[in-house]
């Protein structure tokens, strides 16, 4: 896999995260330990594509 598919990738995970934690965060309920887990891996995502952009 090239370095740019990685980084589209993992673009596309990460706003697919985004979605998650919004469809999550608007229910009256939310689970709070799954929103940081998810919150946790979309940051992980981020840092994994700005080390690619370097």
């Amino acid at each position: 896999m090239s370095v740019e598919a990685r980084k589209q990738a993992l673009e596309r995970r990460h706003a697919a995260l985004e979605s998650q934690l919004q469809n999550l965060t608007s229910r009256p309920r939310e689970n709070s330990l799954e929103a940081a887990a998810l919150k946790r891996e979309k940051l992980r995502l981020k840092d994994e594509i700005v080390r690619i952009d370097s």
